[in-house]
């Protein structure tokens, strides 16, 4: 069974109006609320990054049903895999169990801003598998000590571990990616609704939820919906590694100029009607994800809680 759900985007809310759009998306009839954790935001226009774990804190005391998730946080650079997994314990003992730790091995963007270098992708992977390792160990809470490739961890206990811990959702940004989620996750956290991602993590022997975010633009007005997207998100034309190493947002801004010259804006659903928004959704389930949530680019985030609960919800359920 499919479930449907929400993104909190932190690079254009901030955070009061973050917890303000979870509890509205509750009461819209979402499953899950998806929060994006950034550093930085894509480019100056989006103008937000809060700091994520505040939010997850703030959400989960102010919902009482929904499921949230971090979608996804990297714990490799910026935040040390310890820090991560007690920030995961705390929110989903603050969420009675409703959370999800969804995790990748980031983007320059977010986790340069400490100084460290930036690992070259099969480096950061194997930083992941370590990191993975770690956090388990943690939230058992068990003490650790750990004195590996990437991390030293030195007697560290959780005293405030979650009776289950939460599940964590690997994020398969690449082939080798997907393996690793199929080897060591809960479940996958796909970048597109790609059918191989799927595939290519059950090959591996993964089970579990399959998530993938549909990004989307909700206005009555279509054309408006198009200028929008193309304005405030020109990120999702930019193609395939250039997102994991472009170290600022000025950079992705300079690079919006081109992506803006080779988009199609009539790919991605806008305007009001559902029809789109359904068809990019079976899309996605046929490629095998089971946990569907949309990105509603703008301002507009009480528009598209409204149709979602009046049209589209409807539509796909």
């Amino acid at each position: 069974m499919t479930v449907f759900g929400y993104t909190l985007s932190s690079e254009e809310h901030g955070p009061a109006d973050l917890v303000r759009y979870a509890v509205e998306a509750e009461d819209a009839g979402f499953s899950f609320l998806s929060a994006s954790d950034h550093f930085h935001p894509w480019v100056g226009k989006q103008g937000h990054s809060p700091f994520v774990w505040s939010v997850l804190g703030a959400v989960a005391s102010s919902t009482s049903t929904i499921d949230l998730a971090v979608g996804v946080t990297c714990p490799i650079v910026r935040i040390h895999p310890a820090i991560i997994a007690q920030a995961a314990a705390t929110t989903s003992v603050l969420s009675e169990g409703r959370f999800t730790l969804g995790l990748g091995t980031g983007e320059a963007l977010n986790e340069h801003v400490t100084g460290e270098s930036w690992p070259p992708a099969p480096v950061r992977l194997d930083m992941l598998r370590e990191a993975v390792v770690i956090i388990r160990r943690l939230l058992t809470g068990e003490t650790v000590d750990h004195h590996g490739t990437h991390f030293t961890v030195e007697n560290a206990r959780l005293f405030d571990a979650p009776d289950e811990g939460p599940a964590i959702i690997l994020s398969a940004f690449g082939t080798n990616a997907a393996k690793m989620a199929g080897h060591l996750g809960d479940g996958v956290w796909g970048t597109a609704a790609d059918a191989a991602t799927v595939e290519t993590f059950r090959d591996a022997g993964g089970s579990g939820p399959r998530y993938t975010q549909i990004t989307v633009c909700w206005d009555s007005d279509q054309e408006r919906a198009r200028r929008t997207m193309q304005e405030q998100w020109p990120n999702g034309a930019m193609p395939g590694q250039l997102s994991q190493d472009l170290p600022t947002w000025v950079h992705f801004e300079q690079l919006a100029e081109l992506a803006r010259s080779g988009s199609d804006p009539t790919s991605v659903p806008c305007g009001p009607d559902p029809e789109p928004f359904v068809e990019a959704a079976r899309a996605a389930e046929k490629a095998g994800f089971d946990h569907i949530y949309f990105h509603q680019v703008g301002a507009d985030q009480p528009g598209f809680l409204k149709f979602w609960q009046n049209e589209l919800g409807a539509a796909l359920t």
